[in-house]
């Protein structure tokens, strides 16, 4: 049997403790201390009961368990494997665009500008940004990558007759907020966001690099500006499986 550095330690079966509560304790460990590294795998099932004594049903609930927490991603007929870690995204939770949040972290972030167009604002629309339906909007659609990998695929709609100019800017790799507060003078003073999970499209999954079936968070989102008028409704899908989200509440 292989060695597997950090997977040692001890079970106490005198504890109260359950011992598949126990064992996400030792590889969480292990883990966190970077004795099992990002991609490494774990040892097989088969090595875990013989090396901790422990069942079958127990391993498997540790893993599962370890699953849930993202702390590692399992390939079949291949075994489990520690997961990257996820960087924290605070945008959900601030006024400030996903550009900005990702802004200094040294990763690789492209913007690609999939469309760009005028259009008539649909119920949704309209009632997200307080005009007519069927009032003329700017509607544009990005995707963004983060060090090579699809991570956000958003549809961002403005009020045409505010921001008519963005039809001609180019925004390849640039922050929206960042184009707006330089050219308009506006900035976000807050929003309204909602989250749920759901399931792409086969045309958003192609888009984001997913398996089929794959759910991803969809975000809808109204900001406003320090008059407390609507200036942008955007939705997006969102991989969860590259980072995770912090919300602070004080």
């Amino acid at each position: 049997m292989g060695a597997h550095p950090g997977a040692e330690g001890r079970l106490d079966r005198d504890s109260d403790e359950p011992l598949w509560q126990q064992l996400v304790a030792v590889l969480r460990d292990s883990i966190e201390t970077g004795a099992l590294t990002a991609d490494q795998a774990l040892p097989s099932e088969a090595e875990l009961i013989d090396r901790y004594g422990v069942s079958r049903t127990v391993v498997r609930e540790a893993l599962a368990e370890l699953v849930r927490r993202g702390l590692i991603y399992k390939i079949r007929a291949k075994g489990s494997f520690v997961a990257p870690p996820r960087r924290d995204l605070s945008f959900i939770g601030s006024n400030a665009g996903s550009s900005e949040d990702l802004a200094g972290t040294g990763r690789t972030v492209v913007t690609r500008i999939l469309s760009l167009d005028e259009g008539a604002a649909d119920e949704r629309e309209a009632t997200a940004l307080r005009l007519a339906e069927g009032a003329p909007v700017v509607r544009m659609r990005r995707l963004r990558t983060v060090d090579g990998t699809p991570w956000l695929l958003v549809r961002t709609t403005l009020p045409h007759e505010r921001f008519a100019g963005v039809l001609k800017a180019n925004l390849e790799n640039r922050s929206l907020y960042d184009h707006l507060r330089r050219t308009y003078g506006v900035s976000p003073a807050g929003a309204d966001r909602w989250l749920q999970a759901v399931i792409p499209t086969a045309e958003e999954t192609a888009l984001l690099d997913l398996p089929p079936g794959t759910p991803v968070l969809d975000i809808e989102s109204v900001a406003w500006d320090e008059h407390e008028v609507p200036f942008e409704y955007y939705h997006a899908l969102h991989r969860s499986d590259e980072s995770r989200f912090y919300v602070g509440v004080r």
